[in-house]
């Protein structure tokens, strides 16, 4: 009967023939017409119908609250369902352009992966490796370049302390040479030891100008050589011979240059001489007051440079060039006549004699008056005795110059007391160094320097 009433309560709207026929129906529904059916007649006529209002009122005022509480979502949620036949094509256009451009972008991330692979050869990686590299490793390649301008200030201040800014600077070429020598293909070493070696003929510039020096001593003679045995060590590739090599042969050089410039600085007196010379060469029979007196005064002048500097270049070649011990036995035993090579001091001497001898052909014969006569053929036999004591004796060449004949007697007397006076002084110091070999011993005249 419940089931009756629940088909009857149907909407006519309701009743579709199309519609499932094995629908089950509402459970609320049939628990109410049960509760209908069980109620007597009176009940439903009087209070069920206010007890319906009172449910239709409650259930409005529900409503009415909710709609109140809850009209902002409820109205956001309606206009967004009105979008939804639009959105949705969008959406799915989107995902189907989505899904054909997924292939594409695994094949440009397989390209990009297989292009720069670590393990493979791409310059821009390669530039990237090497910029990196250089960003590591910058303060090292200042280092590497500050090194030619650390070389040139060592150079250029060398002058105030030579000791030690030289050894620095033969350090730090030497620290550049190793430094080529490990990478030798590098461009940068090669720029920075192509400047090193510009700094190091500089230097070696330097040190030959510091052989010319006039008041050179034998200690700074010996630093220089040393330093330049190293700046230039071709030039003493047989230096070990005890010929001093190449390296002697400079050091002989630059002295007697400076030798020249000594000699040189007295062309104001050579001048005067000459002009005295001329007057005598027109005026044979010239007056008293021509007898020579600045010819006199240049040679005196030019004697004593001479003396002084002949003297101080054979000992400090001999000093820094030692002739080793073994040599005669290693002659010997060289098959080869032309080997080794004479030292350049071998005919040095006779280079400073025949200019000593020169200038005394020229001049000594100006010089009329027998007292400064006398006194210049003195000095030049000092001379020739300094110069002796190295193996350089040239006094007998004295003979040869042509003072007149007048004069020969005059010769003969200054060599008599020459060799007097030499033999007296050479028993003094023998009386007080009898316990002691003769330093002198072999030698015509033994005067000390």
């Amino acid at each position: 009967m419940t089931d009756l009433f629940y088909e009857l309560s149907k909407p006519p709207s309701s009743a579709d023939p199309r519609s499932n026929d094995k629908a089950q129906p509402d459970p609320i529904a049939l628990e109410y017409l049960s509760t209908l059916a069980s109620m007597p007649l009176s009940q439903l006529d009087g209070s069920e119908q206010q007890s319906l209002a009172q449910s239709s009122h409650s259930l409005l005022l529900s409503l009415q609250a909710l709609s109140k509480r809850s009209h902002k979502s409820i109205i956001s949620s309606a206009a967004n369902h009105s979008h939804l036949h639009t959105t949705l094509p969008t959406l799915a256009a989107s995902t189907s352009d989505l899904t054909g451009a997924i292939p594409k972008l695994d094949n440009e991330a397989v390209r990009f992966s297989t292009t720069y692979n670590k393990s493979g050869d791409n310059e821009i990686l390669n530039a990237r490796r090497r910029a990196l590299l250089l960003s590591r490793n910058v303060e090292r390649l200042v280092d590497v370049l500050d090194l030619p301008t650390l070389l040139s200030t060592a150079i250029s201040t060398g002058s105030s302390a030579p000791a030690a800014n030289y050894s620095s600077a033969l350090d730090l070429n030497s620290h550049i040479r190793r430094l080529h020598g490990l990478y030798v293909d590098s461009p940068l070493l090669t720029s920075v030891s192509t400047q090193a070696d510009e700094a190091m003929r500089a230097m070696a510039k330097n040190l030959i100008m510091g052989l010319r020096t006039p008041g050179l001593k034998l200690a700074s003679a010996l630093r220089t050589t040393s330093w330049l045995r190293r700046v230039v060590p071709d030039l003493d590739s047989t230096g070990a011979a005890g010929n001093g090599g190449g390296l002697g042969a400079l050091f002989l050089v630059c002295r007697l240059s400076t030798l020249i410039n000594m000699l040189d600085a007295l062309e104001p007196l050579r001048d005067l001489a000459e002009q005295e010379r001329i007057r005598q060469q027109q005026n044979p029979t010239g007056s008293a007051w021509s007898g020579g007196q600045q010819t006199e005064r240049y040679l005196k002048r030019y004697i004593e440079i001479f003396r002084e500097q002949s003297f101080a270049i054979v000992s400090m070649f001999r000093s820094i060039f030692p002739t080793p011990m073994n040599e005669a036995s290693s002659r010997t035993e060289d098959r080869d006549p032309l080997q080794p090579v004479p030292s350049a001091l071998s005919t040095f001497p006779f280079h400073l004699i025949d200019m000593l001898m020169e200038t005394l052909r020229i001049y000594l014969p100006t010089v009329k008056d027998q007292p400064s006569r006398d006194s210049l053929l003195t000095q030049v036999l000092y001379c020739a005795g300094s110069l002796g004591r190295l193996g350089g004796d040239f006094g007998i060449l004295l003979a040869t110059i042509d003072v007149g004949e007048e004069a020969e007697d005059e010769w003969v007397e200054v060599v008599k007391r020459h060799r007097l006076m030499a033999g007296r002084l050479e028993s003094i110091v023998g009386g007080k160094d009898k316990g002691t070999p003769d330093f002198h011993q072999g030698t015509n005249t033994h005067l000390p320097k």
